[in-house]
């Protein structure tokens, strides 16, 4: 059985516009493979292929979006007690002094431009269970670094 996923409902939004919108271009594509197909010589005809492809791919985005959907638990977060998914953590990076934010979330959801990063991340991983004020060491890529919990919302 596959595994339950999580999203904000923002996350959970983004994929339902997305599916929407492929759901639509899916008469588009069936449209150019008619128009291709009437082509003649489907072996050399290179629309009618490129088309067919395009739809297999939608087809499969479509099927993977259902299936996240199906599987997603949305996040409710009201208590920012401590440290946990769907959480936006601040804090400060104790050798430099530079301040982050970043929004743990699912790794289906994981975006770092967005500032959203994933609970299975080595960072998201040293700063679960932990409080505001708190001082954190996290095992890094780079090496072991020290934050300070500024502020959980």
């Amino acid at each position: 059985m596959a595994e339950g996923i999580y999203l904000t409902k923002e996350g959970r939004n983004k994929l339902v516009d997305e599916l929407e919108k492929l759901k639509k271009r899916k008469p588009q594509l069936s449209e150019e493979i008619a128009k291709a197909r009437e082509l003649g010589d489907l072996k050399e005809n290179a629309e009618y292929h490129a088309a067919k492809e395009a739809l297999t791919n939608l087809q499969r985005r479509i099927a993977e979006i259902e299936n996240k959907l199906s599987r997603a638990k949305i996040l409710e977060t009201k208590n920012t007690d401590k440290v946990y998914i769907g959480v936006t953590v601040s804090m400060r990076e104790a050798d430099t002094g530079d301040e982050y934010d970043y929004t743990i979330v699912d790794a289906e959801e994981a975006n770092p431009a967005e500032k959203k990063i994933s609970l299975k991340s080595p960072l998201a991983q040293g700063l679960l269970g932990h409080k505001k004020g708190d001082k954190v060491k996290v095992r890094l890529p780079g090496g072991e670094t020290e934050y300070e919990i500024l502020k959980i919302t």
